[in-house]
């Protein structure tokens, strides 16, 4: 990953995300090394957010004083559930009290930003069970909180495990249920429902991920790592072994990439913005596209006010409470605007 990062282009970059994965199974030696030749490299700023994701294992979370010595502010914790049953369908090793000590021991570093994700639509929950988990996360009283929808991918042994019982898995109609009760807690709790599957305390918003909603450009680095610069799209390789070939090689590492076209960038952007609280600024687009939003997409963004899904005025368009849990299908209207005309 090294020969990567020195060979990339030394754009000014602004945040630091180590991820996804399990980033703690490296030495925490490596991963210091690794911040200082990536701020160095790209003109990381002293102050900048640089976040890392941790398995919350007790045996993998004994280097927070190193990470705070590398300059790492923020750190995210896999914990999904904190119900032992649905821990166990995850397949997760941990605990629900590995995950408050390895808080404490975060807290006793000297990190205060924190965050952790949970999972709904896990076969088995409930809502009762979904409470649980929210009791816990609250109880830590984290600055923010992640928590997505479970989705299978095709190919792996979630999907084989739902063609084969279909019935252990949740409907649009209580996955929709879940969600619902995840924003009225985390609401309540004095939380801002500042993207469809985040939620933060005023002022910690992970900076990072906002980024990609916003439509800016970023660079990834390591395998089956995406970037996305100039309009277009990269994913590097996910096979193991030609990558680690090319690297030791100093060869690039093989790419797919796709270059957007106008249309589908602005789509892309609509999607993305769609996903924030704010929605889309129609000045912003305007600006950035140089084109009026509200009025290429009247017909669109009809239909779904109708319907109730959406909002707009003059100021924009954004996801109504009902049109939060439909979310995918309202944005599919943007990527492909002439199917819902």
């Amino acid at each position: 990953m090294r020969s990567e990062i020195t060979a990339a282009p030394a754009l000014p970059a602004t945040t630091l995300f180590l991820g996804g994965g399990t980033p703690n199974l490296y030495p925490a030696d490596d991963l210091v090394g690794l911040v200082t030749l990536v701020r160095e490299h790209f003109a990381l700023p002293n102050d900048a957010e640089i976040s890392i994701e941790c398995n919350p294992d007790l045996a993998l979370c004994e280097s927070f004083a190193s990470y705070v010595e590398a300059g790492i502010t923020r750190v995210s914790f896999g914990v999904q559930s904190f119900v032992p049953h649905e821990l166990k369908t995850l397949g997760r090793r941990h605990r629900s009290e590995d995950v408050v000590e390895v808080v404490r021991r975060a807290r006793a570093a000297g990190l205060q930003a924190l965050s952790l994700d949970l999972i709904f639509g896990t076969p088995g929950q409930t809502l009762a069970s979904l409470d649980v988990s929210l009791d816990a996360a609250l109880a830590l009283d984290l600055p923010h909180l992640s928590v997505y929808g479970l989705t299978v991918e095709e190919g792996t042994p979630y999907a084989t495990w739902r063609s084969r019982m279909p019935q252990l898995f949740d409907d649009d109609v209580k996955d929709a249920a879940l969600y619902e009760r995840v924003i009225e807690r985390l609401s309540a709790a004095g939380y801002e429902h500042y993207e469809l599957s985040n939620f933060a305390r005023p002022g910690s918003r992970s900076e990072h991920n906002t980024q990609y909603w916003n439509n800016d450009e970023y660079m990834g680095f390591g395998l089956g790592a995406a970037s996305y610069q100039s309009g277009t799209r990269s994913v590097r390789t996910r096979d193991y072994q030609s990558y680690v070939a090319a690297v030791e090689a100093g060869r690039p590492v093989a790419c797919e990439s796709e270059h957007l076209t106008p249309a589908a960038r602005l789509g892309e952007a609509i999607m993305l913005a769609l996903r924030r609280r704010e929605g889309v600024d129609a000045a912003e687009f305007a600006r950035r596209y140089q084109v009026d939003v509200c009025e290429q997409y009247a017909a669109v963004l009809q239909q779904w006010q109708e319907l109730g899904l959406l909002e707009w005025d003059t100021q924009g368009f954004r996801l109504s409470a009902a049109g939060r849990p439909l979310a995918n299908e309202v944005c599919a209207a943007f990527l492909a605007p002439a199917e819902y005309a």
